[in-house]
């Protein structure tokens, strides 16, 4: 039987698909990190904080030894600053920041950890500590540290081209 050929239009149809690649590095990095995410999440609600609080506290426990302004913990996180200072209101409120004048421009206020703020990063650091252990069962200490160096790198290209904009 002879091969029924594809009119032009149809292969122009065919050709125009994308076709899945079987490179899924984006795929793997965002599932991980949402299931993580997820895991972690779990195990913090027990202790009272929601992933958007332990979200600011991580960050300001990495970047923030000075305190921050809440529009540079939005920029950090990504977040608006509306959502930010809600999160900071009531971090506040539960005692695990507080805003303070800053030293050098007395309109603007810093964020801060407070002590009980650091009891949380520490059950934070505990909590993580553990759920890494789980979750790396099988995998050797060579791989893990190769797959850290392929992510540090893959984030430096990703901020130099970000950078670049």
């Amino acid at each position: 039987m002879p091969k029924k050929q594809n009119s032009p239009a149809n292969e122009a149809k065919t050709a125009a698909r994308p076709v899945v690649k079987p490179f899924r590095f984006g795929f793997l990095v965002h599932d991980v990190s949402r299931m993580r995410r997820t895991l972690f999440d779990d195990v913090m609600r027990s202790r009272g904080v929601t992933r958007s609080q332990w979200s600011v506290l991580a960050t300001l426990s990495r970047v923030g030894a000075d305190g921050m302004m809440q529009v540079d913990i939005s920029r950090h996180m990504d977040v608006g600053k509306v959502t930010i200072g809600g999160l900071i209101d009531r971090l506040e409120a539960a005692g695990y920041v507080e805003r303070r004048l800053d030293a050098e421009d007395r309109r603007a206020r810093r964020v801060f950890i407070t002590d009980q703020g650091y009891e949380v990063i520490a059950e934070m650091q505990k909590a993580g500590s553990k759920l890494n252990k789980s979750i790396l069962a099988g995998v050797s200490p060579e791989h893990q540290r190769i797959t850290e160096e392929t992510l540090a790198l893959v984030k430096a290209n990703i901020r130099d081209m970000l950078q670049g904009d």
